[in-house]
C-alpha cells in the first residue's frame, strides 16, 4: 500500500514541491512569469506522452520493469534541473523528469486494477490517494523550507534522492501481473489498442471529464505561486500553508469517499461531484472577478474546488477501468494522458491570459468546472445508449 501511493506521489512531488520557488527561479534564469509557468506546462507534455508509453510496455512485460526505468529518467531529469542555467534548459529537462515521474501514477492504478473489481478499485484507489495526500501537502511547505535555508536548486536535488530511494525500495514489490495474463501480441499492436479505447464511451466520458477537472486544478497549481506571492503579498513559506489546506480537504473528501462508497454506487457520487465542482468553479471566478472577500475570496473556493477530487477521480477511474480488465495498462495510460495532458492548456491557458491578478486562473477553472459536469452529463447517456446497443 506504502509503495503504491509513493508511486502515486510523484506527479505531486515533481509539481508542487517547486512551487514556492516559482518567483524565485524566475529571477535567476532572468525571465518573466509567463515564461517560468511553461517549464509546468513543458512537464505535463511528458507526464501525458509517457504515460502512452508505459501502459502498453507494461501490459506486455509487466508493471516492475517499467517502473524501475521511469524511475532512473526521473532521477536524470531532476539532477539536470537542478543545474539548469536557463528556462529553455529547465523545460528540457522537465520534459526528461516527467517521462519518468509518470510511471508512477499509471502503473499504480493499473495494479490496483490487476488485484481489485469496480467498487473494491475506486475504493482502493480513494484509500491510496488518501495516503499519497501527504506528498502535495509536504511539498510546498519542505520546498518553501529548502528556499528558505538552501535555494531552488536544493528542492532538485532533494527530488533526485526521493527517486532513488523510491527505486531501491521497489525491489520488494512483487509483480501484479503474471506471465499468463500479460498480452501477447506484438508490441505495435497495443499501442492500437488506443485507437479502439479512445473511440469508446465506456471509457472516454469519464476520461474527458476528469479531464476538465484537472484543468482547473493546475490552473489553481500554475496560477497561485503568483497570485499568492505577488498579488496578495504571501510569503513563500505562508504560501505553502495555503496550499496544505486544499490538500487537506482533499483528505478528508477522499475518505468520506471511501465510506460513502459502502452504501453509495460509484456512478451516482461521480455525478454528484461534478455537479459540485461547476457550482464552486463559478462562485470562484464571480468572487475574483468583482473582488468579493479578497484573498479569502480565492483561498476558500479554492479549498472546495480542489477537495472535489475525493469524489471526481477514483471514481471516474475506476468506471473506466472497470470494462477494461485486460487492457488496464493501456487504459489507464489513456486516461493519465488525458487528465495531465489536459493541463498543459490550462497552465499555458493561465500563462497566456495573465494580468497580474488572479483573475485568468479563476476563469480557468470555472470553465473547467462547467465542462466537467458537461461532459458527465454527456457521457452517460452515450454509454446507456451503448450498452443498450450492445446487449
Amino acid at each position: 500500500m506504502l509503495n503504491l501511493s509513493a508511486l502515486m506521489s510523484f506527479a505531486s512531488i515533481s509539481t508542487d514541491m517547486y512551487l514556492p520557488a516559482l518567483p524565485t527561479i524566475s529571477q535567476a534564469l532572468h525571465t518573466d512569469a509567463a515564461s517560468i509557468e511553461l517549464t509546468f506546462s513543458a512537464f505535463l507534455v511528458g507526464f501525458s506522452i509517457g504515460q502512452l508509453i508505459w501502459g502498453p510496455l507494461s501490459d506486455r512485460y509487466g508493471r516492475k520493469l517499467p517502473i524501475a526505468l521511469g524511475m532512473i529518467l526521473f532521477i536524470i531529469g531532476s539532477v539536470g534541473c537542478a543545474l539548469s542555467m536557463s528556462v529553455t534548459q529547465m523545460m528540457v529537462w522537465r520534459v526528461i523528469q516527467a517521462l519518468g515521474a509518470c510511471v508512477g501514477p499509471v502503473l499504480s492504478r493499473a495494479m490496483v486494477r490487476d488485484l481489485y473489481g469496480r467498487e473494491r478499485s475506486a475504493k482502493m484507489l480513494s484509500t491510496l490517494i488518501l495516503i499519497m495526500a501527504a506528498a502535495p501537502l509536504a511539498g510546498p511547505l519542505i520546498g518553501g523550507q529548502i528556499l528558505l535555508w538552501w535555494s531552488w536548486q536544493g528542492i532538485f536535488w532533494l527530488l533526485a534522492g526521493v527517486g532513488l530511494i523510491t527505486l531501491l525500495s521497489f525491489r520488494t514489490l512483487p509483480e501484479s501481473l503474471p506471465l499468463e495474463q500479460r498480452v501477447q501480441e506484438p508490441l505495435i499492436q497495443s499501442f492500437k489498442t488506443y485507437l479502439q479505447l479512445v473511440r469508446d464511451p465506456r471509457l472516454i466520458g469519464y476520461a474527458v471529464s476528469g479531464g476538465f477537472f484537472y484543468a482547473g486544478v493546475y490552473a489553481f497549481i500554475v496560477g497561485t505561486p503568483f497570485a499568492y506571492i505577488d498579488y496578495y503579498h504571501v510569503s513563500p513559506q505562508a504560501y505553502g500553508w495555503l496550499f496544505a489546506i486544499n490538500i487537506l480537504g482533499m483528505m478528508m473528501a477522499n475518505f468520506v469517499n471511501g465510506q460513502l462508497l459502502n452504501r453509495v454506487d460509484s456512478e451516482r457520487i461521480f455525478h454528484l461531484g461534478t455537479w459540485a465542482l461547476a457550482f464552486v468553479g463559478v462562485a470562484l471566478s464571480v468572487c475574483v472577478w468583482f473582488g468579493w472577500g479578497g484573498i479569502w475570496g480565492v483561498v476558500v473556493p479554492v479549498l472546495f474546488y480542489v477537495s472535489l477530487n475525493g469524489f471526481i477521480v477514483a471514481n471516474s477511474v475506476a468506471g473506466a477501468l472497470a470494462f477494461f480488465p485486460k487492457r488496464a495498462g493501456a487504459a489507464s495510460s489513456l486516461i493519465g494522458a488525458m487528465h495531465y495532458g489536459s493541463g498543459i492548456f490550462s497552465a499555458a491557458l493561465v500563462s497566456w491570459l495573465s494580468d497580474g491578478t488572479p483573475r485568468a486562473m479563476a476563469l480557468v477553472m470555472g470553465a473547467a468546472g462547467v465542462g466537467s459536469l458537461a461532459t458527465a452529463l454527456w457521457s452517460g447517456r452515450a454509454r446507456r445508449r451503448f450498452l443498450t446497443a450492445h446487449q
